[in-house]
């Protein structure tokens, strides 16, 4: 899919992760493009799914959420049946902002914004009540060096 785009496409993809508000005049000044051509291509990214939305980023900590959980997830089941329930309990919890199936010898590891230590224990007691787990351990972060959202567009 990634040979379906070129350079141009691949600059208006690094420039729409920098800035999501840029007007299509702004963004075709910025890759050099007329702005008919410009909306054309964004169009096009978005119809062919390498746009996938565009969003706010809010800052956690302002909206007291200041707390990034990590929380990991071990289990003696897999069958079909709890994986379902598993997806429904962790998708329905606003406060749980990312889950991964894992390889290895963990299973998953959820990423979670809470308050503070009794909110996320909160968030522990309704998780359990919802799934069975067999273990369940958290990392609280202490510094965040680096969060972002952007995808590394290697521009050629």
């Amino acid at each position: 899919m990634s040979d379906k785009i070129d350079t141009i496409d691949r600059r208006l993809l690094a420039e729409l992760q920098r800035d999501g508000t840029l007007s299509v005049d702004q963004l075709s000044e910025r890759v050099a493009l007329s702005r008919n051509a410009c909306w054309r291509r964004v169009k096009r990214l978005e119809d062919d799914g390498f746009i996938t939305g565009r969003v706010a980023l809010v800052d956690a900590e302002k909206l007291g959420l200041g707390l990034s959980v990590f929380i990991i997830v071990r289990t003696s089941n897999h069958d079909p049946e709890w994986l379902v329930k598993f997806r429904s309990a962790v998708t329905a919890f606003p406060e749980i902002t990312g889950v991964y199936r894992m390889s290895g010898d963990l299973d998953y590891v959820l990423r979670a914004r809470v308050s503070d230590v009794k909110a996320y224990d909160r968030l522990y007691q309704r998780l359990i009540a919802r799934v069975p787990l067999s273990d369940v351990s958290a990392s609280f972060v202490m510094e965040e060096i680096k969060e972002t959202t952007v995808v590394p567009v290697e521009i050629r």
